[in-house]
């Protein structure tokens, strides 16, 4: 792992939630001998707190989402990333991570900023499990130097997996004949109203594998040592609790946020929150001749994400 354990705990601060400015508020500055607090200039001096950034990885990982809120994708939150890292005197960053996976190449794409931005700045990165941090949400946890959890947090789910629907006997049974035509022998691959081929399933399956290593890579990268002694149920899609996954070298401890940076720069550290904004216009709305429309594909296309969004999370009994 490239870790950084070694913290400085003289250094502390307030909790406090971006605002886009540098300059920390005038809120629990305490007077310097005698000197009363009398504007942003005092307040930046005597301001000695250490300042942790936080992000927010939050939602089914996809760029699928359009303006759906619920939803988690490189294009949405890597600005986020960017301003944590770019906090005046910022000693760390911390990730909170909720999130049952997704888009393999969108976790990728998330924890590889955070990692090259970690070394180049060389800020150490935390990060902490809220629900469930697998699959995807687990290769997005691997981008910390430590992970921690709750105890009933769910971790791991270290595979890949593809599903989808059959429709081909439906159609026959309602007399509809699937029109189709490729310039491509594989172009129709998994095509849903067509029959299952064998020679597709096998494709897909090398493809899932493919990528099932560079997970499995990922995470023997991050977690070093900490893994070593697992077997190889580890990265066969199981997924654990808390206390064992400590155990598994899932994670490194119990803990949230805020008790662990607090343990680490010490009991006035200060937490800037600089996670993405949802989107303000729902997803069944567009911009439409300058205003804002109904749009029913829209609608229908949510609905139908949402119930995909919903099977990712049912999985592990949320």
């Amino acid at each position: 792992m490239n870790a950084h354990d070694d913290f400085d705990r003289n250094d502390h601060g307030d909790f406090d939630r971006d605002t886009g400015r540098d300059d920390p508020p005038m809120i629990n500055v305490k007077k310097a001998e005698g000197l009363p607090v009398i504007g942003p200039l005092l307040a930046k001096i005597f301001d000695k707190g250490s300042r942790v950034g936080v992000v927010r990885l939050s939602g089914v990982l996809t760029d699928m989402g359009g303006m759906r809120k619920n939803t988690l994708s490189y294009a949405r939150v890597s600005k986020a990333v960017e301003k944590a890292f770019s906090i005046r005197g910022v000693r760390a960053v911390a990730l909170v991570i909720n999130s049952p996976g997704g888009a393999p190449a969108q976790a990728s794409l998330i924890a590889g900023l955070v990692r090259q931005l970690s070394d180049e700045k060389d800020i150490p990165v935390f990060a902490f499990v809220e629900d469930v941090a697998a699959s995807g949400g687990y290769w997005l946890a691997c981008a910390g130097d430590k992970i921690y959890a709750q105890d009933c947090s769910i971790v791991g789910s270290i595979g890949v997996i593809s599903a989808g629907f059959g429709m081909d006997r439906l159609i026959a049974k309602f007399g509809v004949t699937r029109r189709l035509y490729t310039a491509g022998r594989d172009k129709s691959m998994l095509d849903p109203f067509s029959p299952e081929k064998p020679e597709d399933v096998e494709r897909l399956k090398d493809l899932q594998a493919g990528i099932h290593e560079q997970f499995i890579d990922w995470v023997r990268s991050r977690r070093g040592d900490a893994i070593r002694a697992a077997g190889p149920e580890l990265f066969e899609g199981r997924f654990w609790i808390g206390r064992p996954a400590i155990d598994l070298g899932l994670i490194d401890g119990i803990g949230d946020v805020r008790g662990v940076m607090r343990e680490k720069f010490g009991p006035d550290v200060r937490l800037i929150e600089t996670s993405a904004k949802p989107p303000f216009i729902p997803a069944f709305l567009a911009a439409r001749g300058g205003g804002i429309a109904f749009d029913e594909s829209a609608l229908v296309n949510g609905a139908i994400a949402a119930i995909e969004d919903r099977s990712h999370w049912a999985r592990y009994g949320l």
